[in-house]
């Protein structure tokens, strides 16, 4: 079978709508599995905020306390406790399947993200039977598993992905009270609803809940009425989420004495809405611009449906779906601080009105929609090409198969492009999806995974490190480490619960005592390292790594020492 038989073989198979069901849902899962997995396992810690959620349920499982949150010496009271359980229920689950040193496997950590994605895929094709046909919802989903967004938030050990997934399953419910006209939705809906909404809240706070209060608002101020809402049973529906969320919550404010919320509400979420937190301050218009890459292969055929979406902004299902989109948006666009995954709740929503437009045709398609279309081929070819120049400007030769898989990329986005000019408006969406399939293993796999990326796995190079030096000494039956200079989070996740991040002073200090220590420390800290040590011909420097950390790409040189057990 020739290379070009075997591609359309491909687009056939992914434009045969499974007719049941049951069997989108499986395929929705499998094509799922393939945009997500590539890179899952291999892929090392990606620094911070994911080895610090590790961390933090590994100490909770460590502690056996169920109920605080802590990174190291530190409370840890900005997010809630829903995503720790969770990891703390994979990490239970791999042990119990035999998977050797689970707790410093990152990607243990990354399931219930992988799951919370899956999900969101799944609830978004729900959501979007209640405003497309069968075959819309279905590659409404698709297109939206296939953004770069969820790629990337279905491998990290955060709370995003689950977080989509509650959001696209309440305002499925919603958007079927809304869509129906008066006739009653399931009881289980609206439980699945209030459900939904309690688990997001112990997931990451107010974000769940807030999608569907503003798109009730909107959609009731349009309706001058309220009688549709009653459909969600609030009361007995309040009462569920209530039940989920004030157990916790009333048992952490009890044992912090009132500080998790202070810290949650008062520093963490206050800080970013005054001001850019932690240097990701950024203006308005941001999550536009960013959009064009973070929701690709969406963003262009999102952008080509723009005047039809306008032509027919009065119909129902459009004003549900601008409801559920535009407040949120702008929000989240007028707070200071801003990173790309705050805005991947309305990625179903987008994705579902994309292929609403598909279906009724793009209007006015023309010469600016196919130059808008140019961006569905040029984002892969461009990203490509910066990675090539990225790895030579730090020394790295991509592995091979970037090389063998480039020209497939290459040549799917050339058909793509023919799919453009002849305004095949379906056949765009499969051949988009499937240039997106391609294109993840690819970099996930090819780039991110393989050992180009080495020198920026610092912290697993220098867990390694410690570990085959540990080895070796075999007077010491466990050493005590700690770093100097290089804190991620990624590096405390790796080493044994009594690793420490030390500054140079207290570094030096340390190891001028006891016996069996190790001690990481950077170039810059080097000098009053050894200025602080007392018995400095008893400390040996034994290795060094040198690498670029991941935050900041710069360049960095970690000396290992170590104080050996003294002689009797």
């Amino acid at each position: 079978m020739s290379p070009s038989d075997l591609i359309e073989r491909l687009e056939r198979s992914f434009m045969q709508v499974p007719q049941r069901r049951g069997g989108a849902v499986c395929a929705l899962i499998l094509l799922s599995l393939i945009y997500f997995m590539p890179g899952f396992v291999g892929m090392g810690p990606m620094d911070r905020d994911e080895p610090r959620f590790a961390q933090a349920t590994r100490q909770m499982l460590a502690s056996g306390d169920y109920v605080s949150i802590r990174f190291m010496d530190e409370a840890r009271n900005k997010k809630p406790i829903g995503i720790y359980w969770m990891q703390a229920a994979s990490l239970r689950v791999a042990e119990a399947l035999g998977v050797s040193d689970a707790e410093h496997k990152i990607w243990v950590y990354r399931i219930p993200s992988l799951i919370g994605a899956i999900a969101a895929v799944l609830f978004t094709y729900w959501a979007a039977l209640a405003f497309v046909s069968p075959s819309g919802a279905f590659y409404a989903a698709l297109l939206f598993a296939s953004t770069l967004l969820i790629g990337v938030e279905s491998r990290l050990a955060k709370t995003d992905a689950m977080v989509c997934a509650t959001v696209a399953l309440c305002l499925g419910v919603m958007g079927r009270a809304y869509m129906q006209r008066g006739r009653s939705i399931a009881f289980q809906s609206a439980m699945a609803f209030w459900g939904a909404i309690g688990l997001g809240v112990l997931i990451k706070g107010p974000i769940t809940p807030m999608a569907p209060l503003f798109s009730a608002v909107v959609i009731s101020w349009r309706e001058k009425s309220l009688h549709w809402l009653a459909q969600l049973r609030p009361l007995r529906g309040l009462a569920l989420s209530l039940a989920l969320i004030l157990p916790w919550f009333v048992m952490i404010m009890i044992t912090t004495d009132g500080a998790f919320l202070r810290e949650s509400l008062g520093d963490d979420m206050m800080s970013k809405v005054a001001a850019g937190q932690e240097a990701h301050g950024a203006p308005f218009g941001t999550y536009m611009l960013a959009f064009l890459v973070t929701g690709w292969p969406m963003s262009p055929l999102f952008a080509m449906a723009v005047p039809t979406l306008w032509s027919l902004r009065t119909h129902r299902a459009l004003l549900f779906l601008t409801a559920w989109i535009v407040p949120m948006w702008l929000v989240f666009e007028a707070v200071p601080t801003k990173l790309p995954h705050y805005v991947l709740p309305l990625y179903p929503a987008l994705a579902i009105a994309t292929l609403f437009c598909v279906e009724h045709g793009l209007r006015h398609y023309g010469v600016w929609q196919k130059r808008i279309g140019v961006l569905l081929f040029l984002v892969p070819i461009v990203l490509v090409l910066c990675g090539a120049i990225g790895g030579f400007y730090f020394g790295l030769v991509p592995d091979p198969i970037y090389f063998i898989a480039l020209p497939l990329v290459f040549w799917l986005s050339v058909r793509l492009y023919k799919a453009l000019s002849q305004g095949a408006l379906h056949l765009i969406v499969v051949r988009a999806v499937l240039l997106a399939a391609v294109s993840y293993p690819l970099a996930y796999s090819g780039i991110v995974s393989a050992d180009v990326f080495s020198p920026f796995r610092l912290s697993p190079r220098l867990a390694d490190a410690a570990h085959q030096i540990s080895a070796e000494q075999n007077q010491c039956l466990h050493f005590q480490i700690i770093s100097s200079g290089y804190s991620e989070p990624s590096l405390a996740l790796l080493m044994e619960p009594d690793f420490r991040f030390l500054d140079s002073a207290a570094a030096g200090n340390f190891m001028s005592h006891g016996e069996c220590q190790m001690a990481f420390v950077t170039q810059g800290n080097l000098a009053d390292f050894n200025a602080h040590l007392s018995t400095p011909s008893a400390v040996r420097e034994v290795a060094h790594v040198q690498g670029i950390n991941i935050n900041g790409g710069h360049k960095t040189d970690i000396a290992i020492y170590f104080r050996m057990k003294a002689a009797p």
